[in-house]
């Protein structure tokens, strides 16, 4: 997972850092398991833009990824790592026994040719899947389901991982990228290892033409625009806008969102690190 550095030979190239995709083994993705993907622009069904800074971009196909790997006790053979437009990790394409073939969220470390299996009385090994009450404690894991039987739903992007802290009766303790400790119940399961592509964040795009290559429109702050538009719009010069706020006027930057009542908070127990 390396990164790419560029010398300044155009404007564009200046401070421009990207993935050297060392560990992709084929540029071209396995056709039954693409869905086309529609793009809004932002706008609404009557043409009305509804999301402001949203338009443009490259076309791209989904990839349908297994995120329940609920095909049990059958080892699969990892046939390529592939990039994903659409998320910041890699993906694993595997292929089972039977002949099927699905994507997988790739762990760092997971290499063409590897086995992988999931479900009860799996190994603990890298790219496996196994329910929380057979992995060992302090082991770093991904791909952590919330509800038995949905699908993995957090530690899914580039470089996360949660750590195994311990395990209390039904309930087993992560410790989630986040800072957050949260109990998780042992029956859910998760994928051992850390995701791929952890040098994701150190990537720098060096030119506003690559933020629109993912359909991301120049985003204008609230400071400069009028007050009509904007509740930090307003003021001579180079005013501060006041209290930092959204659009709408809800506070930013450290106002607390999170409903109070959520019925979640009863599984939290450390909240994450402002």
């Amino acid at each position: 997972m390396a990164i790419r550095k560029f010398k300044p030979v155009t404007p564009g190239q200046r401070n421009k850092a990207i993935s050297a995709f060392d560990e992709i083994t084929t540029n071209k993705p396995q056709k039954s398991l693409l869905e086309p993907l529609k793009r809004t622009g932002g706008r609404n069904n009557t043409g009305q833009m509804t999301m402001r800074y949203i338009g443009g971009g490259h076309k791209k196909m989904y990839r349908i990824i297994d995120f329940l790997r609920n095909k049990d006790n059958q080892p699969a053979e990892v046939l390529t790592i592939e990039y994903d437009p659409n998320r910041s990790a890699r993906i694993a394409l595997v292929q089972y026994p039977d002949g099927e073939k699905r994507y997988i969220i790739a762990p760092q470390g997971l290499k063409v040719g590897q086995k992988v299996e999931s479900g009860s009385g799996v190994a603990p090994e890298v790219g496996n899947c196994l329910p929380l009450n057979e992995i060992p404690v302090g082991t770093m894991v991904h791909a952590i389901e919330l509800r038995p039987g949905q699908g993995a739903a957090m530690a899914r992007s580039a470089g996360t991982f949660a750590q195994l802290a311990a395990r209390e009766g039904n309930h087993a303790i992560l410790r989630l990228p986040s800072g957050e400790t949260r109990m998780v119940l042992v029956s859910c399961r998760a994928t051992v290892g850390v995701v791929s592509n952890a040098d994701h964040n150190l990537e720098s795009f060096g030119k506003a033409g690559r933020s629109r290559w993912l359909g991301r429109r120049p985003h204008n702050r609230g400071v400069v625009m009028n007050p009509h538009d904007h509740p930090m719009g307003g003021g001579e010069g180079r005013a501060t806008g006041g209290h930092p706020r959204s659009r709408k006027g809800l506070p930013a930057k450290g106002y607390k969102t999170r409903n109070p009542k959520a019925a979640s908070n009863r599984f939290i127990i450390e909240r994450r690190k402002k």
